[in-house]
């Protein structure tokens, strides 16, 4: 027998009997989250540190902030750059672009104070109250970085209806209803409602129709309904 028959053989019996990937086939790579940068921030160490936790750039002309992530808008500041936009009046124009959109203010480095601390708290203040754009303070570009990439891989969270104070459409009123049941929250409701379309039909469906959706709650949600 051939050396190129018996590894053909070999390899056969591998495809067939083994749950593994065969070594030999190319590993499928994970496709990268993508972060869109403005062309200004290249001279930042933050896009390589991004790099280095995996993430794909974008670099493009951003009309406002410095990063975009999530639908989040990112103005990223140095410490020093702040205090001298602070006193050209600059972050102010930027900070009114920010305004009413899903944004934050990152503020990075150490705090060398060169513009008075009354005029640094109130600029703060300012921007929690009046302009009301999040910020924090991060130690250098790994810390920014690292901020960055945690709210890229943070995943959005569905909002239970239970702490709304007015309920306005009949689907609002039956995710309500839903989530009255015990370990039902709103993903779980909105799930079985798009599956079944009307409480009637949740309510009657059996355990194995629930099942996919409920999984272990099944049994503890239909006993409450006997």
């Amino acid at each position: 027998m051939t050396n190129s028959l018996a590894t053909n053989i070999k390899m056969t019996f591998y495809n067939i009997f083994s749950k593994k990937k065969n070594p030999e086939e190319n590993k499928e790579t994970k496709e990268k989250q993508t972060i869109i940068i403005d062309n200004r921030e290249k001279q930042s160490l933050v896009p390589s540190e991004l790099t280095s936790l995996n993430f794909q750039l974008k670099f493009e002309q951003l009309q406002v902030g410095d990063y975009l992530v999530n639908n989040t808008i990112i103005e990223r500041k140095t410490f020093a750059d702040l205090q001298s936009s602070i006193i050209n009046k600059r972050i102010f124009e930027q900070l009114s672009n920010l305004k009413d959109k899903q944004s934050l203010l990152i503020i990075e480095g150490k705090s060398n104070l060169f513009i008075h601390e009354n005029a640094l708290r109130g600029f703060l203040l300012s921007l929690a109250t009046e302009f009301k754009v999040p910020f924090v303070f991060s130690k250098d570009e790994k810390d920014t970085a690292l901020f960055i990439s945690v709210l890229a891989r943070k995943e959005k969270k569905e909002i239970s209806l239970r702490f709304s104070p007015k309920l306005q459409s009949k689907s609002e009123i039956q995710q309500f209803i839903l989530e009255g049941f015990p370990n039902i929250g709103p993903s779980t409701a909105k799930a079985l409602l798009k599956e079944f379309k009307s409480l009637s039909a949740i309510f009657t469906a059996n355990e194995e129709q629930l099942k996919p959706i409920l999984k272990s709650k099944t049994k503890d949600f239909k006993d409450l309904l006997s």
